[in-house]
């Protein structure tokens, strides 16, 4: 009989995992940064230019939430702001040299949280994991 618990499980999950990054982004002499930082910054090695709409999709957050992430990683140069040519309503992200070197350091540190994360689960069952969550999350 199911106890009933994935929430508390998902969440104590989720502060063991953002515990995890911030120790392995320390021990690599990063700092200042919250696990929420992470995200935005995949979305910007992936597509290297994004509007702060875009973003906000992109790292399912609100535009209120991604500005508030954006200004922080402004503040450690990070990232930088644009504001588009055509539109000047429209601003864009990038990365500064700074932030595209930090790259390394977020696989590195990544790989150690999938490694934790996957462990020795078999191919399937981390299809299955992946699969079940993605179900409990459709459901919101």
């Amino acid at each position: 009989m199911a106890k009933k618990n994935a929430v508390s499980l998902i969440s104590r999950i989720r502060e063991e995992a953002n515990h995890l990054l911030l120790s392995e982004l320390h021990k690599r002499d990063v700092t200042g940064l919250a696990p929420s930082h992470g995200d935005l910054l995949w979305a910007l090695y992936k597509f290297k230019r994004l509007t702060m709409k875009e973003l906000a999709e992109a790292i399912y957050r609100t535009k209120p939430t991604v500005t508030v992430l954006v200004n922080k990683l402004v503040s450690l140069e990070l990232i930088q702001k644009q504001r588009a040519a055509e539109d000047s309503r429209v601003t864009y992200i990038t990365l500064t040299k700074k932030g595209e070197e930090l790259q390394e350091v977020f696989q590195e540190v990544s790989d150690v949280l999938n490694e934790v994360v996957y462990g020795d689960l078999s191919s399937r069952e981390q299809v299955q994991l992946e699969e079940l969550l993605e179900k409990v999350l459709g459901r919101f």
